[in-house]
C-alpha cells in the first residue's frame, strides 16, 4: 500500500491496562521525576515507595498516524541495569533516558537468545534462532553458515509493502560471498559482517579487515562508533519518498574495551592480532570499569547525535524509535538485581534494557512490565508496517501492536529460550529454567528476580506443565549438530 494511503487507527474504546506486578521492587530511576527536570534518582528499590515516577503502560486514545519510519537501534553487550535510567550508579545516559521519558520503558524485555548472532536472527526472522540452521551457531565464529537469502525477514517483508531498507553497523548473520544483508532485504549495507572488530583498525576476530559498504571494503580508519554515527545520521536525515527502516547495530560497548582516544591500546591489540595471537581481540587482558563507562556513555551520546538528526529531518514525530541490547550484559556490566550474563538463560544473560518512542501514537512517561522478546518485536513492526508474514514461515512472535496502540491485553503465552546446556521457560510471574548442572529449577520472578528461591519442590505440577511446554517447543526445532540442548 502506498505510504500516502496507509493510516493507522486507534480503536475507539480501550479495555483497561495491564497491572503493575511487583513495580518498584527493583526498577530503575523513572520518567515522570526527570520529566519535571528532578535529578535522578539510583535504582527504585531505595525510592520512596509513596513517589510515583513513572505511571503504568496505557494506549493513547484517539491518536492517528501515517505507517511509521522505524529506526531499530541495538547496543552490543549491553547489561539490563547499564543504563542510568534502570538504576546503573555510575553510567550517566541522558540521551537514553530521555528517550525512554518520551515513550514507554520495559522492564522486562528480553533478547531472543544469550548470545550475539542467534538474537539477531531471532530479530530479523521472528522466529526461534534453532529453526534455521546458522541460528544454531551461539554465535556464528566462521562462514560455514549465516541467514539463507530465501528466508524471509524484518527487511524483505517491509521493503515488499513498500519500505526502504539500510542496516548500518553490526550484521553476525554470514559472511560473504553467501550471507549479506542486501541479499537479505537490506536495500543498503555499511557495516561489519563479523562478531566483533577492532575500533580503529577494523581488523575482524580472524585478523581480516571487516568494514564494507554493500558487498565491497570500505576504508575509514577512524573510531568505529563515530563512523557508525555520521552514517546513521546522514541516512535518517535524507529526503525520503515513502517510509524506511533502518537497523543500526552498534557494537559498543563488546569488547575490545577501546574508547575513543585509546590509539595506544588499539596499536598493541592489532600488534598481537598481526602475530597471530587469535585472543587478542578478546582483550581478557584489558578493560575495567572506568573504561566500560567510558564506551557506554559514548553509546548514549551517539544514540543521541542520531535522534537529533532525526529531529532536524522533520520526522520524529511519525519515527518508531526503539532501543535495546543484542542479549545481556558481560564482565564489566551492571546487572543487579538479576543473576547470571551473557551466555547464560538466567535473567542476566537475556532480560535487556528496552525503550520504545513513536510520539504520533504513544504517549510518554510510561513503564511496562509485560514480559517481552525479540520475535515479537518483529511481529509488530511487521503489522504497523502493513506487512504480511509469508505463511510459510509462521512466527514465533506476537504483535504487541493491539496491545501498544489500542490498549488490548496480551492473551498469556510462553516465551522460549534454549542454548547448549541450558533452557528456560517464562510464562506470567513463572520462570522455568535447567542450566549446566541439569536440575530443573522453578522461579517466581515478580518476587525473586535474582532466580535464588527455587520453587521446584512446592510447585511440582507447575514445574511439570512448564518443563513440558518447553519440550513440546523444543522438538518442533532442529537439533544442535553435535546434540540436543
Amino acid at each position: 500500500m502506498p505510504a500516502d494511503q496507509s493510516n493507522i487507527s486507534s480503536h475507539e474504546e480501550s479495555s483497561p491496562a495491564l497491572t503493575r506486578r511487583a513495580f518498584g521492587t527493583a526498577v530503575g530511576v523513572t520518567a515522570a521525576t526527570a520529566a519535571v527536570g528532578l535529578p535522578a534518582a539510583g535504582p527504585a528499590v531505595a525510592a520512596p515507595a509513596a513517589t510515583p515516577q513513572e505511571r503504568p503502560f496505557r494506549a493513547a486514545r484517539g491518536k492517528h498516524s501515517r505507517r511509521p519510519n522505524i529506526l531499530f537501534i541495538l547496543g552490543d553487550d549491553l547489561g539490563w541495569a547499564d543504563l542510568s535510567s534502570y538504576g546503573a550508579p555510575d553510567i550517566r545516559t541522558p540521551h537514553l533516558d530521555r528517550l525512554g521519558r518520551q515513550g514507554v520503558r520495559f522492564t522486562d524485555a528480553y533478547s531472543g537468545s544469550a548470545t550475539c548472532s542467534p538474537t539477531r536472527f531471532s530479530l530479523y526472522t521472528g522466529r526461534y534462532p534453532g529453526r534455521t540452521r546458522g541460528g544454531l551457531a551461539e554465535p556464528i565464529a566462521d562462514r560455514s553458515v549465516g541467514l539463507e537469502p530465501t528466508h524471509p525477514t524484518l527487511a524483505s517483508l517491509l521493503r515488499g509493502a513498500g519500505y526502504s531498507t539500510a542496516l548500518i553497523g553490526k550484521w553476525h548473520c554470514g559472511y560473504l560471498p553467501d550471507y549479506s544483508p542486501t541479499k537479505s532485504g537490506w536495500d543498503e549495507f555499511f557495516g561489519n559482517f563479523g562478531g566483533a572488530l577492532e575500533y580503529y583498525s577494523k581488523l575482524g576476530l580472524g585478523g581480516e579487515y571487516d568494514l564494507y559498504e554493500g558487498d565491497a571494503t570500505y576504508k575509514d580508519l577512524r573510531y568505529y562508533t563515530r563512523i557508525l554515527t555520521e552514517r546513521a545520521g546522514e541516512y535518517v536525515r535524507r529526503d525520503h519518498d515513502k517510509p524506511w527502516l533502518l537497523n543500526l547495530n552498534f557494537t559498543t560497548p563488546h569488547w575490545p574495551w577501546i574508547a575513543e582516544g585509546d590509539t595506544e591500546e588499539s596499536a598493541e591489540i592489532v600488534r598481537r592480532i598481526k602475530a597471530g595471537d587469535r585472543r587478542a581481540l578478546q582483550h581478557g587482558d584489558g578493560g575495567s570499569l572506568q573504561k566500560y563507562k567510558e564506551m557506554v556513555e559514548d553509546l548514549d551520546r551517539s544514540v543521541g547525535e542520531v535522534l537529533k538528526a532525526l529531529d532536524r529531518s522533520g520526522s520524529a514525530q511519525d519515527t518508531l524509535v526503539f532501543f535495546a541490547s543484542d542479549n545481556g550484559g558481560e564482565r564489566f556490566s551492571y546487572n543487579w538485581p538479576l543473576a547470571g550474563n551473557k551466555g547464560s538463560l538466567q535473567e542476566g544473560g537475556i532480560r535487556v534494557p528496552a525503550v520504545l518512542r513513536w510520539p504520533a501514537r504513544i504517549d510518554g512517561g510510561q513503564v511496562s512490565d509485560l514480559p517481552v522478546f525479540s520475535p515479537d518485536w518483529t511481529a509488530t513492526l511487521l503489522e504497523l508496517g502493513g506487512a504480511r508474514p509469508d505463511p510459510a514461515y509462521p512466527l514465533d512472535g506476537t504483535s504487541l501492536a493491539g496491545y501498544l496502540l489500542r490498549d488490548e491485553a496480551p492473551a498469556e503465552r510462553d516465551l522460549f529460550w534454549r542454548v547448549r546446556g541450558e533452557r528456560a521457560l517464562r510464562r506470567g510471574e513463572w520462570k522455568y529454567y535447567r542450566g549446566k548442572g541439569c536440575t530443573d529449577q522453578l522461579f517466581r520472578l515478580s518476587h525473586d528476580q535474582r532466580e535464588q528461591a527455587d520453587r521446584a519442590a512446592a510447585e511440582p505440577e507447575l514445574l511439570a506443565g512448564l518443563r513440558a511446554s518447553w519440550e513440546r517447543t523444543n522438538a518442533q526445532l532442529l537439533p544442535y549438530p553435535t546434540g540436543g540442548a
